[in-house]
């Protein structure tokens, strides 16, 4: 029998070899990329397709999932990953509020993400936050998790676009619920109250979660450094506070390019649709795209989301090479490749009932001021329980903290 003492030694691993054949395709793929966007639409899409790789390199090597995190906090109290969404979001109103109050930033328009708050929001963030545990990641996990080699994920993000059409298609339906109109904290309280409000609403999270985790371990797990492991700017791991960081400067990039946050799944319905199109499905007469049928047929490169999706992707490729942890594993077993089917699904539908995802309606949605965002966040996160709750039946674990004295 052996006793786990606070004396154990740990040996830090070494970093694998990088993988240069997959890092070396990916790094000209963005080079390229950015080359063609600049030349054919414009230096702000080259420049946003570079922002979308920066933040698939960012997820990667902080690990920054919105999932884990809420999971291992409801299934085991450890709120490191909560308490680095709260800095996160802390920074980024004290940077996207002041230009929101007042329409323009760097002298072109700015706004950000408010939608009605209603029926749907609160339905569809359940939805999507069982779809969240069951399909293995959100909308930014989904992505940087596939591009970064996870096979299952391409399952899920498959599923994801066919949920996200099955959303647009049934826009009359939850687009009719129950719900008031748009509302901005920041124009309707002014900035100085609405940043008050946000930062004292931050602050009491992290402090909740601080004394629900020292309850329950006695400790608190670090965000400002990585444990047991040596961080590593150009090959990871990333500290959280790295990636949340990270994460706040390259949405107000977004936000001084683009003129609104950064989004996700707008493009997953796009991509579909237009798939569907292609098929022959007269999708451009759906009141989901009656705004902007032309979207329908206009070329992909045009799309701000989509291109900033494929460079997440292509940016979490070369993050996974350059830590030398790029290596797709092909098998999956039924019951995890049915969990990443029916998560999918939720993933999508719920994303379009709720007008986003945790990024469009949670994180950029919070930084936007709208009121939609904070229905979203404890709907989804309630949906996030009863998916912990579903997971062992789809094969997939439930994180809990071992018992150090274990024999």
């Amino acid at each position: 029998m052996t006793t786990l003492t606070p004396s154990t030694p740990v040996l830090i691993p070494r970093p694998s070899p990088i993988n240069i054949k997959p890092i070396s395709v990916a790094s000209l793929v963005v080079i390229a990329g950015a080359i063609y966007l600049t030349q054919t639409v414009g230096i702000k899409q080259g420049a946003l397709w570079v922002v979308g790789a920066l933040l698939g390199v960012t997820l990667y090597f902080a690990s920054f999932g919105f999932t884990q995190a809420w999971r291992v906090f409801i299934a085991d109290r450890r709120g490191a990953g909560l308490r680095a969404q709260m800095a996160m979001l802390a920074v980024g109103v004290l940077l996207f509020f002041p230009f929101l109050a007042q329409g323009t930033l760097f002298g072109n328009p700015a706004n950000g993400f408010v939608s009605p708050a209603g029926i749907s929001v609160l339905v569809g963030a359940f939805i999507f936050g069982i779809g969240m545990q069951l399909g293995g990641g959100c909308a930014s996990g989904t992505l940087f998790a596939a591009g970064g080699g996870n096979t299952r994920m391409f399952v899920t993000l498959f599923f994801f676009i066919v949920g996200s059409v099955i959303g647009a298609y049934i826009f009359p339906w939850w687009s009719g619920l129950p719900a008031i109109k748009p509302f901005s904290v920041v124009k309707q309280w002014g900035l100085w109250p609405a940043l008050a409000a946000n930062l004292a609403v931050f602050a009491a999270v992290a402090w909740g979660t601080i004394k629900l985790e020292k309850r329950r371990h006695g400790s608190i797990e670090p965000i400002t450094f990585v444990p047991n492991q040596k961080a590593s700017l150009l090959r990871g791991p990333w500290p959280l506070i790295w990636g949340a960081m990270a994460m706040v400067i390259l949405n107000f990039a977004t936000l001084a390019l683009a003129g609104r946050p950064w989004g996700i799944t707008s493009a997953f319905a796009l991509w579909g649709s237009q798939a569907l199109h292609g098929m022959g499905v007269d999708v451009a007469s759906w009141a989901f795209w009656s705004k902007t049928p032309q979207v329908i047929t206009d070329s992909l490169t045009t799309d701000i989301t989509s291109v900033m999706d494929i460079g997440i992707m292509i940016g979490a490729l070369v993050a996974a090479s350059a830590a030398g942890k790029f290596a797709p594993i092909w098998h999956l077993p039924l019951r995890s490749l049915m969990g990443a089917i029916v998560g999918g699904l939720l993933l999508g539908i719920g994303a379009r009932m709720a007008y986003g995802c945790n990024i469009g309606a949670y994180f950029s949605g919070i930084l936007s001021g709208s009121l939609h965002a904070w229905i979203w966040v404890p709907a989804a996160f309630a949906g996030n329980a009863v998916g912990v709750y579903f997971r062992p039946l789809f094969g997939l674990a439930v994180e809990k903290t071992p018992r150090l004295s274990g024999c």
